[in-house]
């Protein structure tokens, strides 16, 4: 049971990885975000929104060891502590950011506690 949600957590943080990796401006539509005058925004949604996404998610499923999982889980735990100051500080749109937010912490609550070994 535990290999098969790690997977299906995977492949969701593949697909969605894969959208700012391949579709850099439909994610920045989806996150509001504008590439004014520069495309040096969409390198960074393909990098940092898609590539490192996608490079976690795949290492998982080829490794297929819990502490790649667990990994995944602390990368999404990142991005829900960057997420809560958000909220706390810069006024985003609550229902979106609040959204992600609980998305973020059920995938690092479930691949953090699912495959640490227990110390």
């Amino acid at each position: 049971m535990i290999d098969t949600i790690n997977i299906i957590a995977a492949l969701v943080t593949l697909a969605l990885g894969g959208f700012g990796f391949l579709a850099p401006r439909y994610t920045a539509g989806v996150l509001d975000l504008t590439t004014d005058g520069s495309n040096m925004g969409l390198s960074e949604l393909r990098a940092s929104a898609g590539g490192l996404f996608v490079g976690l998610s795949v290492a998982c499923l080829v490794l297929g060891a819990p502490l790649a999982y667990a990994m995944l889980g602390f990368a999404y735990l990142g991005a829900a502590a960057g997420r809560t100051i958000s909220l706390a500080m810069d006024s985003p749109p609550m229902r979106k950011a609040a959204l992600y937010l609980l998305f973020e912490i059920v995938f690092a609550g479930w691949l953090i506690f699912a495959n640490m070994p227990l110390v």
